[in-house]
């Protein structure tokens, strides 16, 4: 009947104490805890943790300007996502961590092909629903398989010189001034890689770093030589003029031709930065008046300029071949 207690799943009230209101038993819990900490303060927040790696950095040999073995990557890893973009970072040697395949993805060549590059190159396979595989792409079209690589970590500029002093050789270093498409970047790194340069530097802002697509366009040339991320690239090249590199930089209205500096065997042999400028709009005035000597590539005809990546290649082959003569 209604009101009965007793019933089945019913609910006995307790009139004893009615319940405390908020001045009675939580009023210390209303009372306030002062001033809430900065986020670098609180342990779980990353910029705490990022303050303390930090710091630890800056404890060892070398710490303060990020001495070789002390690489800085970016921020978050980046997912490849669709069955061709995979297969070709695998071909490619992309150092994937693992590769994500959505529940009831079919069964095509393209994925047989991933599980078995996956097997041999040791990647971690996982199965997740669609949904979340949506998620972790956010969103891309990814047609049941995505990939995850880790976030890229950066050698310091002063590592170059490093690398080349270890190796007895003079230092031969890449300097890019804003390019852009990270398919350049990839294919200069190829060339740098191939053509025995000891490093190839980027600056921070406002251009390609070191993406998926960069990655597969280098061919894995990226896990064999170090690219260094700069602030300021201006200041960077005076700082290699003061380590004594002489600068030149590619340019189609340069004073020097590419034939005549790789003829000179003080120039060419010696400690030398190279710097490619942007596809568009080439070197920025204040780099091109840092560099030592602007150096043109010699063209036959009415084309005016090479895509950057091809320059990159041209030149660094000149330099190559002209110190093997030495």
């Amino acid at each position: 009947m209604p009101g009965n207690s007793a019933r089945r799943g019913a609910i006995r009230k307790s009139s004893k104490k009615p319940t405390a209101g908020s001045g009675g038993r939580v009023k210390r819990g209303l009372e306030g805890k002062g001033p809430t900490p900065r986020a670098e303060d609180r342990p779980y927040h990353k910029a705490h943790k990022a303050k303390q790696a930090k710091e630890s950095a800056a404890r060892k040999p070398g710490g303060s300007r990020g001495g070789r073995g002390s690489r800085r990557g970016t921020s978050d890893a980046e997912w490849i996502a669709g069955r061709n973009s995979v297969v070709e970072a695998l071909r490619e040697r992309v150092p994937v961590t693992s590769v994500y395949v959505a529940e009831g993805a079919e069964r095509d060549g393209r994925l047989r092909e991933v599980f078995r590059l996956a097997a041999e190159h040791g990647v971690g396979l996982l199965e997740v629903s669609k949904g979340e595989l949506d998620r972790l792409t956010d969103g891309a079209v990814h047609q049941g398989l995505a990939a995850k690589i880790p976030a890229y970590e950066y050698a310091h500029p002063d590592d170059l010189l490093d690398a080349a002093a270890e190796s007895g050789e003079k230092p031969l270093i890449v300097a890019l001034d804003a390019i852009t498409d990270p398919r350049n970047l990839g294919a200069i790194v190829r060339s740098a890689a191939g053509f025995g340069a000891h490093g190839v530097v980027i600056p921070e802002r406002r251009a390609a770093s070191m993406t998926a697509s960069a990655w597969k366009t280098s061919a894995g040339a990226a896990a064999r030589i170090p690219v260094a991320q700069t602030v300021n690239m201006t200041r960077q090249l005076k700082a290699y003029q003061e380590a004594g590199c002489f600068v030149v930089g590619l340019a189609a209205d340069g004073d020097l031709t590419l034939p005549e500096l790789v003829a000179d065997a003080d120039l060419a042999g010696g400690p030398l930065v190279v710097v490619i400028g942007s596809e568009g709009d080439g070197l920025h005035r204040l780099v091109a008046e840092t560099c030592d000597r602007l150096v043109s590539i010699p063209m036959a005809g009415v084309l005016e300029s090479l895509n950057a990546g091809v320059a990159a290649s041209v030149a660094l082959y000149a330099i190559a071949e002209s110190r093997t003569r030495l």
